[in-house]
């Protein structure tokens, strides 16, 4: 996912690790954070896949600055990377289901279309999970499971609301 965030908002401007990590954090911090230590081998990867570019440049105070841009490789690798199927482990899924969420303006209507469905699915999937564990009369639940269950059905139910929100806007937006 670090790579997605990375490539997102080097579409935006040209920028160096630090403003790359103060952009990521300004804009996603909510539901995620990565580190310094997580976004220089990213740069590294993404440089060496030719999905990114720097350049040296030396500050008016003598200091040397790395500034990246993405590359028409690293365009398209956002898009493969927004529209590749989320994991089916529902504590990695609600996270990354999210910033692909708030990077959707990249893609084109038909891309979006098909990014909220397949979020969407998996979304109503787990909630269904949820549910019938909740029900499920044969399992004497604590009081806390129940809690954290229902809690569960509502933050999946409020993101199911959510896309349904982007798919009927994404539907204006189509003609």
């Amino acid at each position: 996912m670090i790579e997605l965030l990375i490539l997102y908002v080097l579409t935006k401007r040209e920028l160096t690790m630090y403003a790359i990590h103060k952009m990521i954090e300004n804009d996603f911090a909510p539901y995620t954070s990565p580190s310094f230590g997580a976004i220089k081998p990213a740069l590294r990867r993404l440089e060496s896949n030719n999905a990114i570019s720097s350049r040296k440049l030396m500050s008016d105070g003598g200091k040397l600055s790395v500034f990246y841009s993405i590359t028409k490789k690293g365009h398209e690798l956002l898009k493969e990377l927004l529209l590749d199927e989320l994991s089916d482990n529902p504590l990695q899924y609600l996270s990354n289901a999210r910033v692909k969420l708030s990077c959707a303006e990249y893609l084109n209507v038909d891309e979006k279309k098909d990014l909220f469905l397949s979020i969407k699915t998996l979304a109503l999937k787990f909630k269904f999970e949820a549910e019938n564990i909740l029900n499920d009369e044969y399992h004497k639940h604590s009081f806390y499971q129940k809690i954290v269950l229902d809690n569960v059905i509502c933050e999946y139910s409020n993101l199911i609301t959510i896309i349904e929100g982007f798919e009927k806007d994404n539907a204006c937006n189509s003609k």
